[in-house]
Order: structure tokens, then C-alpha cells, then sequence
């Protein structure tokens, strides 16, 4: 099943986190734009757009795919880019939620 098919599940603290190669496995199926940061724990993506209105409302509608998936990345933004960091805190790692939600973005930003 596609990551844009699947939902993100609900976490318990100190649930277990990807292997390295679940990860490598998940960053192939997602933008190759996104990369590994803070020690592995972290994935990230930053866009640039044409002004300040186009960066806000692509946080808006990354804010609403958050919402739905009760699951929120960490954003910077400024007047023309945005970056997003997605973890799951309660793992704090990456789990699969982390890749459901960026391969959701990633169909957001290709359309838009």
C-alpha cells in the first residue's frame, strides 16, 4: 500500500522507532528532496515559493494534512520558502507516520 493511502496510527511514548533500512526503504517512496537531519531522528524539506501569499498557503494546507493525520511537523518560514521537519516526539524518531505525512505533502506541493 502507498504511504498516501495510509493514515497515520496514534503513538505511545517511547514507542520503537525505524531501522535504518526501514528508513532508506521509506525515503526512496518519498521526494528526494527530503533528507535525513538531526542524527537520523528527522526528516526535512524546505520549498521555495514565489511570494509570501503562495509560502502561507502552502502552510495552511500542510497545517490541514497535519490536522487530519493528527500528526504536526515542525515549520520555519519566511516571504518566499518554508521548511518542514517531521519526528514523532513520542518515539522520538522516525516512525512511519513520519513518511505517511510527507508523502502527503509531497502530492500537496506537486499541485500546487
Amino acid at each position: 500500500m502507498a504511504l498516501t493511502d495510509k493514515h497515520c496510527q496514534p503513538l505511545v511514548q517511547g514507542q520503537a522507532t525505524l531501522s535504518d533500512t526501514l528508513i532508506e526503504s521509506y525515503l526512496s517512496e518519498i521526494d528526494s528532496q527530503w533528507e535525513l537531519v538531526a542524527d537520523n531522528t528527522t526528516i526535512q524539506h524546505s520549498y521555495h515559493f514565489k511570494d509570501f501569499h503562495k509560502t502561507m498557503a502552502f502552510v495552511n494546507a500542510v497545517a490541514w494534512i497535519a490536522h487530519q493525520q493528527d500528526h504536526h511537523p515542525d515549520i520555519q518560514l519566511g516571504y518566499n520558502y518554508c521548511t518542514l521537519q517531521f519526528t514523532s516526539h513520542a518515539a522520538q524518531g522516525l516512525t512511519e507516520n513520519d513518511f505517511i505525512c510527507a508523502a502527503k505533502v509531497d502530492l500537496l506541493a506537486v499541485n500546487s
